[in-house]
């Protein structure tokens, strides 16, 4: 299934290109609330199996919308953490070491010891597909990133490697919009340089996990202004999403809604007023942004 948020703060469950008012429906069914959220939703269809149905039947839901006539929101706005992986692909690493000219080198530590670089995203900085990226005027040199992201489930704690998955409810598409100067030689800055409003792009929908047979085996393509710079895919990551599961678990209880994104492949590149963003990744969805400096 195809879960979105659009409009007027509505759940929605997408078919092929229309939009089925999911939120009514399981209002209508006395499941949510009249002012729910996207993570109650969430939890009513991990929980409750009259919801699961009632997504499941999605045409029985009411009348439909064109998706190209709907307002496509970040599909979750209220998660209870933003976890976000830090130097997970090697080449990413590489290009880092050129582009801020420190020391960026992460072979030798082991996966744990990396995954301790986790770091928290403020809520306050999402935005949705058709987004607004506002380039600080502090900010110097902003990147983007496209990262694949998990939400979570049923909650976990100390949970395997071989049951991470099992606490998935889906995947969407994260970008971390990042300032590289100034402070991107410190240490401890990430969640200032990447936490400023509108520097968390979200979506375009979260395609629920069944339909993903394995979140390793996935293609990232972004356009910057028509032209292609990033090309990679999810099996190059150095710890991959099972392992970041683990990990979190191990230490933390993950609770339902909360989102683990899994780092940026190679192919960053440097943003500036006016340009146009589009991209995604295979088997879940594209969407695109705008970018304009503050004013």
């Amino acid at each position: 299934m195809k879960i979105c948020h659009y409009n007027a703060n509505q759940a929605g469950l997408i078919e092929g290109d229309q939009v089925y008012p999911l939120g009514d429906a399981l209002k209508k069914a006395a499941i949510l609330r009249e002012r729910y959220t996207m993570v109650e939703v969430v939890e009513a269809l991990i929980g409750n199996p009259a919801a699961l149905q009632i997504a499941r039947d999605a045409r029985a839901t009411g009348a439909p919308l064109a998706l190209s006539s709907v307002k496509l929101l970040a599909p979750i706005t209220n998660p209870p953490s933003i976890w976000a992986a830090a130097a997970n692909y090697r080449a990413h690493q590489s290009e880092m070491r050129e582009r801020t000219g420190s020391s960026y080198e992460r072979k030798q530590l082991s996966k744990d010891e990396l995954m301790a670089e986790f770091f928290l995203k403020p809520s306050s900085s999402l935005i949705g597909p058709g987004g607004t990226v506002i380039l600080p005027k502090i900010a110097n040199h902003i990147d983007h990133e496209c990262e694949l992201c998990a939400v979570i489930g049923r909650p976990a704690r100390h949970v395997s490697e071989a049951q991470a998955l099992d606490h998935v409810f889906g995947y969407t598409t994260l970008w971390d919009f990042s300032i590289r100067d100034p402070w991107g030689k410190q240490q401890n800055t990430r969640n200032i340089r990447k936490g400023f409003d509108s520097f968390t792009g979200l979506g375009p929908w979260i395609v629920t996990r069944d339909e993903i047979a394995d979140p390793q085996d996935l293609h990232i393509t972004v356009e910057q202004n028509g032209s292609v710079v990033m090309r990679a895919h999810t099996a190059d990551m150095i710890c991959n999403l099972r392992e970041h599961i683990r990990f979190l678990s191990d230490k933390l209880t993950l609770r339902t809604g909360d989102l683990i994104t899994t780092g940026t492949p190679a192919g960053v590149s440097r943003l500036a007023d006016g340009d146009r963003l589009q991209g995604g990744i295979g088997g879940i969805g594209e969407m695109a942004f705008t970018v304009r400096a503050q004013t």
